[in-house]
């Protein structure tokens, strides 16, 4: 969504108008934008939209004013109640006078960093979100109280600009510009310097010096004041014949930072060729702007490759993304959430950005994070999260960085987001992946024994990948002698760890994770005699009420640790071998009653 302030008041959804009817309506949604954020109270929302004479029915009239813009507006954002007023949540649309202040603030940068030409394109870019004088279609109130401060930005913005088109050697191209501009602010004595400037070095030095003069005449009779230093001095220059502009100075070397974040990608990565593909053609920005954000979740069971599908797909999308890639883990090696403020320091520190780790101001970091964000095409890939509540504020604000998301539990609401859980892999994806990591001649020479080892691996590519890594640093060990370890339950577990790497371990970590409750009905899960299972059967072999199962099935299913699915029109649940096999021998033994 986007709004609009700087020409009359307007919002668009997907590229489509939303119709505001009346300037009431539209008075109310500029006063809650132009607060950013903060309440705007009654009393003033009552005097903006009646000045001193408000009607006797004001209260009613500004609920129904609220009422009709949350209709109007839809989910998109949020506008609360709050004592002694309302705010409006703009989550994250795009509003058209914080991009003119951020770019114009970039401009300011790259100008005084000597980039004169990104420094153009930056301050032209802010200059080119107006459409004509801001809140022309709102009361009188509002506009003559927050015009002023939007106009005056909006011609100090047009003077930097102007500033570095002289610098550039663009005299000729602005001297009609300057003449209208002066027309206009007769008494901005910054601009006629510069039209002064643009007619002498365009060889009308008579010209320049009329323009001085118009000047220092309208100053005396307007203001009672004589020219100001700036304009004196150009003055003096443009007689003495010296130069006006300074040599425009060698460009400063920018070093644009690049972040190259992304971890070591698994270079024997098989499998996932659907969610792959799938990943290649979402990823990309396309060719026509949007403001629709590309978020993705890849969501699936502790050990069942989310990091490295989501590294392979990264890699695999790089000169989609320029601007360079971030990475984070939002979890600590204990399996503990990593502190927002932390996690946004170090990201904006890959950006560039000298953040001190002591800010206290987590929204400032956000505001910062978002702003150095924006119009930027970087892939940003958030491993591990824990919640939305994590994720809020590491969203980006604009839809040109993509957001790649891994988390193993079922993520809350989150505008955008597209999500994929990955299924366990099969039979013969789990083979391949075995073949790629140890020798082919021992698969050829063991073909059932590299079968069996796939098997037992029960689709989880980390098992997989350890069985794998251990075959390969024992060359001279039979691949029956692995596959028959595996076949035993007691030994499976033992067998699926390798220095770095644990299939009990990564599962432990997820079970500690659990609710008492959820914990509780995994472990009486992993009695029952089958892997795959329905509701009722559960029930019963638990002896619950299906509908307490049910819950605390579904519940499982958002914690990752069971898989759904009703292709059969029958709904049931699997609970993954080795999980299953992990539960029954860490639940504690029962004594025997004495």
């Amino acid at each position: 969504m986007e709004f609009r302030i700087l020409g009359p008041v307007q919002v668009c959804r997907d590229g489509e108008h939303v119709t505001l009817s009346g300037t009431k309506i539209k008075t109310v949604l500029a006063a809650l934008l132009l607060a950013r954020g903060r309440v705007v109270s009654d009393a003033r929302l009552s005097h903006l939209l009646w000045g001193w004479h408000p009607p006797v029915t004001v209260s009613a009239q500004i609920y129904t004013y609220i009422s009709r813009l949350r209709m109007q507006l839809g989910d998109g954002v949020r506008i609360v109640r709050q004592l002694p007023g309302y705010a409006l949540e703009a989550g994250n649309a795009r509003l058209d006078f914080l991009e003119f202040e951020r770019l114009a603030r970039l401009g300011g940068e790259a100008q005084e960093a000597g980039d004169l030409e990104r420094a153009d394109a930056h301050l032209r870019g802010a200059l080119e979100l107006w459409r004509g004088a801001a809140l022309s279609d709102v009361t009188e109130v509002l506009a003559n109280a927050e015009l002023p401060r939007l106009e005056e930005a909006r011609a100090a913005v047009t003077e930097q600009r102007i500033e570095g088109d002289l610098a550039l050697g663009r005299h000729l191209r602005v001297v009609p510009e300057l003449t209208s501009l002066v027309a206009e602010f007769p008494v901005r004595e910054r601009m006629r310097a510069q039209l002064m400037k643009a007619l002498y070095l365009s060889g009308r030095q008579a010209d320049a010096l009329n323009a001085f003069h118009e000047g220092r005449r309208v100053l005396a009779e307007e203001l009672g004041v004589t020219p100001g230093t700036e304009l004196a001095e150009v003055y003096q220059a443009v007689l003495a014949g010296e130069p006006v502009v300074k040599a425009e100075a060698p460009t400063a070397v920018i070093r644009t930072v690049t972040p190259a974040m992304l971890p070591p990608d698994v270079p024997d990565f098989t499998g996932r060729e659907a969610e792959l593909a799938q990943l290649r053609r979402l990823l990309p920005p396309s060719e026509q702007r949007t403001w629709h954000a590309r978020r993705f979740l890849l969501s699936g069971m502790p050990g069942s490759g989310k990091t490295a599908l989501a590294v392979r797909a990264a890699n695999e999308c790089l000169d989609a993304f320029p601007d360079g890639q971030l990475y984070v883990n939002l979890r600590h090696a204990d399996g503990s959430p990593r502190d927002p403020r932390d996690v946004l320091v170090g990201l904006l520190r890959a950006l560039g950005e000298p953040v001190d780790a002591t800010e206290p101001d987590l929204d400032e970091l956000i505001r910062l994070y978002r702003t150095r964000t924006a119009r930027r095409r970087l892939l940003i890939l958030l491993d591990n999260a824990v919640s939305e509540l994590q994720l809020s504020g590491l969203l980006p604000g604009a839809p040109e960085p993509a957001v790649l998301i891994t988390s193993q539990t079922a993520l809350g609401p989150i505008g955008g987001l597209h999500t994929m859980v990955l299924p366990a892999l099969s039979e013969a994806e789990s083979l391949r992946m075995l073949s790629s990591a140890v020798d082919p001649m021992r698969i050829e020479a063991e073909p059932e024994a590299a079968r069996e080892i796939a098997r037992h691996c029960a689709g989880l590519p980390l098992a997989v990948r350890v069985a794998a890594t251990r075959l390969a640093a024992r060359p001279r060990c039979s691949l029956q002698r692995i596959a028959e370890r595996l076949a035993d339950p007691y030994s499976r577990l033992q067998e699926l760890q390798v220095r770095g790497l644990s299939v009990s371990h990564r599962l432990e970590m997820s079970l500690r994770r659990l609710g008492r409750a959820d914990h509780e009905l995994l472990l009486r899960l992993s009695e029952l005699g089958h892997e795959v299972f329905s509701v009722h059967a559960a029930a019963r072999c638990l002896g619950l009420a299906a509908a307490e199962v049910e819950e605390g099935l579904e519940s499982l299913v958002d914690e990752g640790l069971l898989s759904f699915s009703d292709e059969s029109g029958r709904a049931t649940y699997r609970l993954n071998s080795l999980l299953r096999l992990f539960a029954r021998t860490s639940r504690p033994r029962q004594e025997p009653a004495a």
